[in-house]
């Protein structure tokens, strides 16, 4: 547990620009998909579903779910589950500092809830799933990423994922990461690329963006122009390497046939 809590609060940005959280936000509904509250956005034929896994904030983050709508509007059935069990990190609550809160919320937990949900969805008929995670989030996904429980993984902003993680990936992944970002700085993001370059099985999509700090694909200010121009540009890549991986292989099976 050591690792964690130094990992998290080695730089303040993992907790910068904290969201104002509303239960309302979002044209999705909240439903219980695996035994967990989730925020469900979808067309309702799809059979390819985009797990978001969200930062120490929580699923409640409208821009999160702002993003979680504008999947789904590409055809995806996407859910962001709650994994921090109603308990977001709140800066304010001096009585729960992050070194206290990380300590009953631990990503090793968040890996363990998101296979159920992944099970969930199988069931449910979905044939492929992309997962992307946000900060803490994005070490739940990479550990998604080492077995077949998913199509394609993308981490943005990460936070906790090591070298030895990026080692063991079998997912297409791709790595949107900030260029100002103490947590996982541009020198371990080059680490990451290094290894995924060597690992010609796995394919991989590595971007650091340039003036960006931690977090800034969920939490910016949505009336600075410049903010949310940096965060859509890392969203479609995002939704473009969804595109290219998670696809109705059963679907493509039979247009094969055909032709």
């Amino acid at each position: 547990m050591r690792f964690y809590i130094i990992s998290l609060i080695s730089g303040a940005e993992c907790c910068e620009n904290p969201p104002t959280l509303s239960s309302s936000s979002g044209v999705g509904s909240v439903l219980e998909i695996g035994g967990f509250k989730a925020y469900v956005s979808a067309p309702s034929s799809s059979k390819l579903a985009i797990l978001l896994v969200s930062d120490v904030y929580g699923y409640e983050a409208p821009n999160l779910r702002t993003l979680a709508d504008k999947v789904a509007a590409a055809g995806y059935y996407v859910v962001v589950p709650d994994f921090l069990y109603g308990d977001p990190y709140n800066p304010e609550n001096t009585e729960k500092p992050l070194s206290i809160w990380i300590q009953s919320h631990g990503t090793d937990k968040g890996f363990e809830d998101a296979k159920k949900v992944v099970a969930a969805l199988k069931d449910k008929g979905i044939s492929a799933i992309g997962a992307a995670g946000f900060c803490w989030g994005a070490k739940v996904v990479t550990d998604l990423a080492k077995s077949d429980y998913i199509q394609a993984a993308v981490q943005l902003h990460p936070s906790l994922v090591k070298v030895d993680d990026i080692k063991e990936v079998k997912a297409p992944i791709a790595i949107l990461a900030a260029e100002i970002d103490r947590i996982s700085p541009p020198e371990l993001i080059k680490q990451f690329e290094e290894i995924l370059s060597s690992k010609p099985e796995v394919d991989s999509f590595v971007k650091i963006f340039p003036s960006v700090k931690h977090g800034w694909t969920v939490r910016y200010n949505v009336e600075d122009k410049e903010a949310v121009q940096s965060a859509e540009e890392a969203h479609q890549h995002m939704l473009d390497w969804f595109t290219k991986y998670v696809k109705d292989e059963e679907l493509l099976h039979f247009v094969d046939q055909e032709q």
